[in-house]
C-alpha cells in the first residue's frame, strides 16, 4: 500500500520544480527579472534553475515510487548543501546578496533532507517496495 503523502508529496515537487525553473530562467535569461532581482548570486540561481529538473523528475520518481526516487532526493539535498555552502563564504567574504536567498536557500536544503530522511537509509536499499508497504 502506497503512503498517503507519497501523492501530495510528489505534486508539490513537481510544482516546486517548475516554479524554480521559470524562476531561475527569468533572472538568467531576462534583463528586467535581472534587475527586479537585485543583489542574486549568479551561481545559486544557475544551481536553483538546473536543480529545478531535478526536482521535477525526483516528483515523477517519488510519485510512481521509482527506486531511484530516493537516491535522487539525497543528492539533490547533498547539492543543495554545497551550494548553499559556497553561498555563505560568498558572503562571509563580502558579497552581495538577498536575505530571500538565504531564506529561500534554508527552504530548499530542508525540504531535500527531510523528505531524503523520510525515505531512510535502509528503505533505499530496497527501493520501491520500502516506498510502498513500510513507511
Amino acid at each position: 500500500m502506497t503512503p498517503k503523502w507519497i501523492t501530495p508529496v510528489s505534486l508539490f515537487t513537481v510544482v516546486f520544480g517548475l516554479v524554480t525553473i521559470k524562476a531561475g530562467g527569468s533572472v538568467l535569461f531576462s534583463e528586467a527579472a535581472r534587475q527586479s532581482a537585485g543583489n542574486y548570486v549568479p551561481f545559486v540561481v544557475w544551481f536553483n534553475f538546473l536543480a529545478g529538473f531535478a526536482y521535477v523528475a525526483a516528483g515523477f520518481g517519488i510519485g510512481k515510487s521509482a527506486p531511484w526516487a530516493g537516491p535522487l532526493s539525497i543528492a539533490i539535498a547533498g547539492a543543495t548543501l554545497m551550494v548553499f555552502i559556497a553561498f555563505g563564504v560568498t558572503i562571509l567574504m563580502g558579497g552581495s546578496y538577498e536575505l530571500r536567498t538565504v531564506i529561500a536557500m534554508t527552504f530548499r536544503f530542508g525540504f531535500w533532507a527531510v523528505l531524503s530522511y523520510a525515505f531512510g537509509t535502509c528503505k533505499l536499499c530496497r527501493g520501491a517496495k520500502a516506498l510502498r508497504s513500510d513507511i
